[in-house]
């Protein structure tokens, strides 16, 4: 009867392997779920990066366009700003050459007008008209007859000589100037000459290429 002991410890152990194996698998299936949860996390860190590259690179074209545009419109602008004062430039370039032009013609003109001599009347006549156009042409033509014979009949000279001269107003084909003339005069009646001082307004227009004398006054 003393084989029974051994039986009882066979069994203790058998039940202990099994509790051991079971522990065992466990342990083991509890790895081995864990494996795909962290692979699933890696997974998706890795493709927010490629996510956010994804959605960057269309924006760079369109910063790249738009930066293009504000270049071109900015370089458009200077070209306009430029163009235009270079206009600028031109434009008062050339009034002030007219001013200078018309001025140089009235001061020669203001000097025929207020010269006569009663011998060359008729030629003295010839160069007033010939600088003169429009209203004051017409008036002077008027009466140059009357006045002609009058400057015979009293042997009349005169000898005008502009001392100063000055723009009051320019444009391109319109400039008025303003004269100061001193006139040294003679005729039958007072034979020795006198200086006589005048201011002259004279309008000069651009007829043609050349300044004439359209308005003549005596302020």
């Amino acid at each position: 009867m003393t084989p029974r002991p051994p039986q009882r410890e066979d069994m203790t152990m058998s039940v202990t392997t099994e509790s051991e194996l079971d522990g065992t698998e466990n342990e083991t299936e509890d790895d081995t779920g864990a494996q795909p949860e962290e692979a699933g996390d890696e997974s998706e860190t890795a493709a927010a990066p490629e996510n956010e590259t994804v959605d960057e690179e269309p924006s760079r074209p369109r910063r790249r366009r738009a930066l293009a545009i504000v270049a071109a419109v900015l370089i458009l602008g200077g070209f306009a700003t430029s163009g235009y004062l270079g206009w600028r430039l031109w434009q008062d370039h050339q009034i002030t050459l007219a001013g200078e032009e018309a001025k140089a013609a009235a001061v020669q003109y203001a000097q025929i007008l207020t010269s006569i001599d009663s011998d060359k009347v008729d030629e003295n006549f010839d160069q007033v008209l010939d600088g003169a156009t429009g209203e004051f042409k017409d008036m002077y033509s008027q009466s140059s007859m009357q006045l002609r014979q009058l400057l015979i009949d009293n042997k009349a000279s005169a000898h005008g000589v502009v001392v100063d001269s000055a723009i009051q107003s320019a444009s391109e084909h319109t400039v008025v100037v303003l004269l100061f003339v001193d006139q040294s005069v003679s005729n039958s009646a007072v034979p020795d000459p006198r200086i006589d001082r005048s201011r002259i307004k004279m309008t000069m227009q651009d007829v043609d290429g050349r300044w004439r004398a359209s308005k003549v006054e005596l302020p």
